[in-house]
């Protein structure tokens, strides 16, 4: 009877030390497992993103990069001021950098033609007009045959100024005209009989005097006193029609989906960032509320 007992009793110390011991192992697989979570948590919070850009666009960011939008979408950057268009891409493709906003549809398209890692935009964001000056027209309807144009001594920006002209209803460009290497040999019709004259692009607001047209681009312009707004008779359009030279966000083409980097489109576009750039820049970085589908499709990559 008292072996029976002690044995019953006996039976339940060990149960109830084998519950204990089960009970705390459990509570320490679970503490190690939130701890884990947590720890994701926190790495996935403090992840930073690092942003390549130059001059200007470096400002922005810079300022993007303090701004109560990217606190609220919990994003941290690290903005890197990088010289040169090609190091700043190869920085990308290597993953040295994980986007970089400096450059035009154009310009990625060329880098990507000879580039073993193809990188891609994730947003469109910007356009800096590209403008028609003339001190003595004020509309580009009133320009007469035979009249002068200044255009810059420099592969794209000659194309670009041509497309310009063409957009403006001046002239027309051949079918295989080149948007990197065209000139006014490329030219199909020219009604006005319209000249030409190839100058150093910086002395562009210098020169006005001395021309009836010339087409100068948004930071030159800007450099000589002018505002695109206000002062060019003829720009550029902020929308797909102007695709070739709509500034965007690049990232490698395999991390397009990435969600992260996805945000810094909708940080770029946010009104407090907005009104920054615009206050700074006098409005001259024309904010392009373009879709990406628009412009850029994946076989592109």
């Amino acid at each position: 009877m008292l072996l029976s007992l002690y044995l019953y009793q006996g039976g339940v110390l060990v149960k109830k030390k084998i519950i204990y011991f089960v009970l705390i192992v459990a509570t320490v697989i679970l503490t190690s497992c939130g701890s884990s979570a947590q720890s994701k948590d926190t790495e996935k919070n403090n992840q930073v993103i690092k942003i390549g850009s130059e001059a200007a666009d470096t400002d922005i960011w810079k300022f993007i990069a303090k701004s109560e939008a990217a606190e609220k979408a919990g994003i941290k950057l690290e903005v890197q001021d990088v010289e040169g268009g090609p190091t700043k891409n190869n920085a990308v493709a290597e993953g040295d950098l994980d986007a970089n906003a400096f450059q035009t549809i154009s310009y990625l398209e060329s880098y990507n033609q000879d580039s073993k890692v193809k990188l891609a935009p994730i947003a469109v964001t910007y356009v800096e007009p590209m403008g028609v000056y003339s001190e003595k027209y004020k509309k580009i309807s009133q320009v007469k045959n035979g009249a002068v144009i200044a255009l810059a001594d420099n592969p794209s920006q000659t194309a670009r100024g041509l497309r310009v002209l063409e957009a403006a209803g001046l002239i027309t460009l051949k079918d295989d005209f080149d948007d990197g290497t065209g000139t006014p040999d490329d030219i199909e019709k020219n009604s006005k009989n319209l000249k030409f004259k190839l100058i150093d692009d910086r002395t562009g607001p210098r020169v006005l005097q001395d021309v009836d047209l010339a087409l100068i681009s948004n930071t030159i312009a800007l450099e000589g006193g002018l505002n695109v707004l206000q002062d060019s008779i003829y720009r550029e359009k902020a929308d797909k029609s102007n695709r070739a030279n709509l500034n965007v966000i690049a990232v490698r083409a395999d991390r397009v989906e990435d969600q992260e980097l996805k945000k810094l489109g909708e940080l770029y576009h946010d009104p407090e960032v907005q009104k920054y750039i615009n206050d700074k820049f006098d409005g001259t970085k024309v904010e392009a509320e373009v879709s990406l589908d628009e412009v850029w499709q994946e076989d592109e990559e």
